[in-house]
């Protein structure tokens, strides 16, 4: 029997003032990762009143809901991160975040607000649904290990996804555009800490101490050699020192200096060559200040790695929302922790660009200013649906039939 051919582009543009309405409402009580009490609350009542079946506690405060389509058929998972970041907000807006120092910052409302216009749609539709789409909010993204705690709690089982998605609005990118590509996506990424012993002393004998900030500007400045005379040209990594904590007063040479920095990049096997360098820079170059050296290291993420199968699916949405010219094919540096959900289930994560320096949507993510176009979720929520439906969709249209969306900057 045939069944309409699904319009994904009106059917988000009908509940586009709905998702800015819940992404202000996000936006307004953010809550950082694993206190995600009230938006977790929200996010449930919100999937039960459209009828899903609904788990919460998963991961400490992550949601799923699950929608069974009326065939069967595969399993698509479907990820959507919750969490705020301890950031004072600096925009003056009427949805400014209420809870002081905490902000959201990323564009995980407008995540959300997404993932729940998807679902309202997909429940209008489950008749048409082969099979059963498994929505997963999950707390605690930025770096607090929460797809972790939500793999620990058993949500890549019961049922077992065949293929996963998530998005990310990312300004960066323009309004009208979607980023994807097959194999890496984003990189590993990971953070260091270097502890340089040395002597104390006065600062004005120093020859009766010996100097630790001396052997750690040394290293700091001998790590990124690591790069440049260590790793393939045509491989992506980065050693960035991002904090060092030496000394009390200006007439003191301290005992220690601590050095914590991050690396990242696509492959672990040159993961694994930047921390050999790197401790033993630390190390030879302590040593001819008569200094010690000392390396940890704490895994943050898995690099996020696209399935061509899944990353074709989304291409082919994409190019049916924005248009062929309009999918960017790159990858990022930045790390994500659905890498870990990835590494289980093949899939694909991919952006949607949010930015607009008409509108003054051009401040970097986790920057107290940061705000994106909330035109692009029209954008997500289309290119979204349209993947989950050539996975899940049977006889449907293809995407020659779609209309492309026109795109102003305006």
């Amino acid at each position: 029997m045939n069944q309409e051919k699904p319009d994904f582009k009106k059917e988000a543009e009908r509940l586009f003032d709905r998702m800015v309405d819940t992404r202000r409402d996000f936006h307004k009580y953010p809550e950082i990762g694993f206190e995600e009490i009230r938006t977790s609350k929200t996010v449930a009542n919100r999937l039960r009143e459209l009828g899903l079946e609904v788990q919460t506690g998963i991961g400490q405060t992550g949601v799923v809901g699950l929608l069974h389509g009326d065939h069967e058929g595969p399993v698509v998972l479907l990820r959507f991160d919750m969490d705020a970041l301890p950031i004072p907000e600096g925009n003056v807006v009427d949805y400014i975040s209420r809870n002081p120092g905490v902000m959201h910052a990323c564009g995980h409302d407008g995540h959300m607000a997404m993932g729940l216009a998807l679902a309202e749609i997909m429940a209008e539709r489950q008749h048409q649904i082969h099979g059963t789409i498994k929505f997963v909010f999950q707390p605690a993204e930025e770096g607090l290990g929460g797809a972790f705690a939500m793999i620990a709690d058993g949500v890549l089982e019961n049922p077992r996804p065949d293929v996963a998605f998530a998005m990310h609005l990312w300004t960066p990118l323009d309004y009208g555009t979607v980023q994807v590509t097959q194999g890496p996506s984003m990189s590993a990424s990971s953070i260091f800490t270097l502890t340089i012993t040395g002597k104390g002393g006065h600062g004005a004998a120093p020859h009766q101490a010996v100097d630790p900030i001396l052997a750690a500007a040394h290293i700091v400045t001998a790590l990124q050699s690591i790069v440049s005379r260590n790793v393939d040209p045509q491989e992506s990594v980065v050693i960035s020192v991002g904090q060092m904590d030496a000394g009390t007063t200006y007439n003191v040479i301290p005992e220690k200096v601590i050095i914590k920095g991050t690396v990242r990049s696509y492959s672990n096997d040159v993961h694994r060559l930047l921390y050999r360098r790197i401790l033993e820079m630390a190390q030879n170059l302590s040593t001819a200040f008569h200094c010690t050296a000392a390396l940890e290291t704490v895994a943050i993420v898995a690099a996020v790695v696209n399935d061509p199968d899944a990353a074709d699916a989304v291409q082919l949405a994409a190019e049916s929302v924005v248009g062929r010219e309009n999918v960017i094919n790159k990858r990022e540096m930045a790390s994500e922790d659905m890498g870990y959900m990835l590494e289980e289930i093949p899939g694909c994560y991919f952006f949607i660009g949010a930015g607009n320096e008409r509108r003054g949507y051009n401040y970097p993510h986790h920057h107290p200013n940061f705000d994106f176009d909330e035109r692009a979720m029209i954008i997500g929520v289309s290119t979204m649906a349209q993947a989950v439906a050539n996975y899940l969709f049977k006889n449907e249209t293809s995407e020659s039939d779609l209309e492309v969306l026109s795109f102003s900057s305006d």
